[in-house]
């Protein structure tokens, strides 16, 4: 005797669930009309089905719905890195929480993830001689960025951790100097 179709089981549990919460929608949606959906309220027809050895049911794949799928695990994975780049570069909870929503809890957990240490108290701040540096480096950034407006946090973003990277300093330092000055209007 042959074994049942994996397929056939899979859909009948599938609408068995779906029917049992009230999803007729979905039902439907998998090719199930009225008469099929009647026939699984009686046990002994959807052993019939499900038992089956031969399949009685394919499956077709939505590309639409597959490529947006794709589409937004990029866009996580791609959020997930921009995450870490500015945890790796001792970026606040705040500045995380405030670019990507996540709770301090969150950041706590994706630090310890990262391996990253324990922050303890607030960066130093910076000498005057490290934000002139800072300043001589930041103004030709800006300028080399053509059309980025100041009050774009996300372009503002971009270039504090670009220099987070090349000074060796805590993005959260950076990040609050670029915003006085931004503030202060010295640009």
């Amino acid at each position: 005797m042959s074994a049942p179709h994996p397929l056939n089981q899979a859909v009948i549990a599938q609408a068995l669930h779906d029917l049992r919460n009230g999803q007729l929608r979905r039902c439907k949606a998998m090719g199930f009309g009225e008469q099929e959906l009647e026939a699984l309220k009686h046990p002994a027809l959807v052993s019939v089905l499900a038992n089956a050895t031969v399949s009685w049911c394919s499956v077709k794949v939505n590309r639409d719905v597959l490529q947006r799928l794709l589409s937004q695990v990029r866009d996580v994975e791609k959020e997930i890195a921009a995450v870490d780049r500015m945890l790796r570069l001792n970026a606040s909870t705040e500045m995380v929480s405030k670019f990507f929503g996540l709770t301090h809890q969150e950041v706590a957990l994706r630090r310890e993830i990262l391996g990253l240490p324990k922050r303890k108290g607030r960066h130093p701040v910076l000498s005057e001689a490290q934000e002139n540096a800072l300043w001589a480096r930041w103004k030709p950034a800006v300028q080399a960025r053509r059309g980025v407006a100041l009050e774009d946090d996300i372009a503002m973003l971009e270039i504090a951790l670009d220099l987070a990277e090349e000074q060796d300093l805590p993005a959260s330092v950076i990040w609050a100097i670029i915003r006085s000055w931004i503030d202060q209007g010295l640009v």
